[in-house]
């Protein structure tokens, strides 16, 4: 699959060949799906806790004799149909983790590539360099590149000036290229790569 390849000034410079085994498979839906719930189900805490009968404060003591009141039978105040007693079937902490496999992932990630490129939600720059950070300056670049609302921009190393001058756009998320997941690429529109992070790309997701 050949794309245009584009400097930041929004210029084709030329031509680049996708790998067809990363961005032009058969997308597998329901693996997409399992990889998303999966990394959503990951990212949650699990730390909601009530307290049962046996934590909430109170006295232990009987309320009133068992016999003779002519009122109900009563334990304890801690009992959960008291107010401020416990809760019988509240949530405890527990773990969302899911397990998937790696060869699973990584398949999910070429679906969802293959996704973006079909719909040309794919935008390969030759370079991508600031000498300082400037959010107008990458805001101007975004807009020559024709990218409508949202963006990923992937990254093959750290880089500073790039990483600062994106925090300010709202709609617009760095990553680095060897974290590149399946929430992110389909949290964001357009997939913004330099040829530098295509390569750690192909290095990844080319290995099966």
């Amino acid at each position: 699959m050949k794309v245009a390849l584009k400097n930041m000034s929004g210029e084709a410079v030329g031509e680049v060949e996708l790998p067809e085994t990363i961005f032009d498979v058969e997308p597998n839906t329901a693996l997409m799906h399992q990889a998303l719930t999966r990394q959503l189900a990951n990212a949650r805490q699990g730390n909601a806790k009530t307290k049962t009968r046996g934590e909430v404060n109170g006295s232990t003591r009987k309320m009133w004799k068992q016999k003779g009141t002519g009122r109900a039978r009563q334990g304890s105040r801690k009992a959960p149909h008291w107010r401020k007693g416990g809760i019988v079937f509240g949530p405890h902490p527990r773990s969302y983790v899911q397990a998937m496999p790696l060869k699973m992932r990584r398949a999910a990630l070429r679906s969802a590539l293959s996704v973006k490129a079909r719909a040309q939600q794919i935008v390969v720059l030759d370079k991508l360099e600031m000498d300082a950070p400037k959010t107008a300056r990458f805001s101007a670049m975004l807009d020559a590149l024709a990218v409508p609302t949202s963006a990923l921009v992937l990254l093959p190393e750290q880089n500073e000036n790039v990483e600062k001058s994106v925090r300010n756009l709202p709609d617009v998320k760095y990553l680095r290229a060897q974290y590149l997941n399946i929430r992110d690429l389909f949290g964001y529109e357009t997939v913004v790569i330099p040829m530098g992070a295509l390569e750690v790309i192909q290095g990844i997701l080319g290995q099966g």
